[in-house]
């Protein structure tokens, strides 16, 4: 029997689609212990707070909270720890350059199991005003409100 993708949503931060204009999503590993992995498959996690930085050529992600595990013992990990990110250089150099110059934010997007590699989508992304979000709730009141119409003319014929 054929399985499908192999990808397992485990997070999605969907307050960055709110509070940002997404502009360029990148995929990264993420540098984890056995027992945050254990943590992660048992749904202890938290990404709202969580953000991206990087330092001497190498990407982190501050304030992902990993609840520890309940069997690990002396192997558990502080819950709120830097972790890293794995991108290649030519990546980070980019997305370093892009947060300089054009004054980007890097936010994390979702995390998921790949297979069995847990991975981040991160994204540059530039702030939204207010009159930017009010713009884009307008929209989707919209949007959802002719699908509401459509579905019941349809539904009348």
């Amino acid at each position: 029997m054929a399985k499908g993708n192999g990808t397992k949503l485990i997070a999605q931060n969907k307050k960055a689609y709110h509070d940002y204009f997404i502009e360029d999503v990148y995929q990264a590993g993420i540098s984890l212990v056995g027992t945050e992995v254990k943590s992660l498959r048992a749904g202890k996690y938290s990404l709202k707070e969580s953000f991206i930085r990087i330092e001497n050529g190498e990407a982190f992600i501050m304030n992902m909270h990993i609840s520890p595990y309940e069997q690990g013992n002396i192997f558990n990990k502080d819950p709120l720890r830097t972790r890293r990110l794995l991108l290649h250089k030519n990546e980070i150099r980019k997305i370093a350059a892009q947060v300089q110059a054009a004054g980007y934010t890097v936010v994390p997007l979702k995390v998921y199991f790949d297979r069995s590699l847990v991975k981040v989508d991160i994204a540059l992304a530039k702030g939204k005003k207010l009159y930017d979000k009010r713009e884009t709730i307008a929209k989707n009141d919209m949007r959802r409100q002719a699908e509401k119409e459509f579905k019941i003319r349809n539904l009348t014929l």
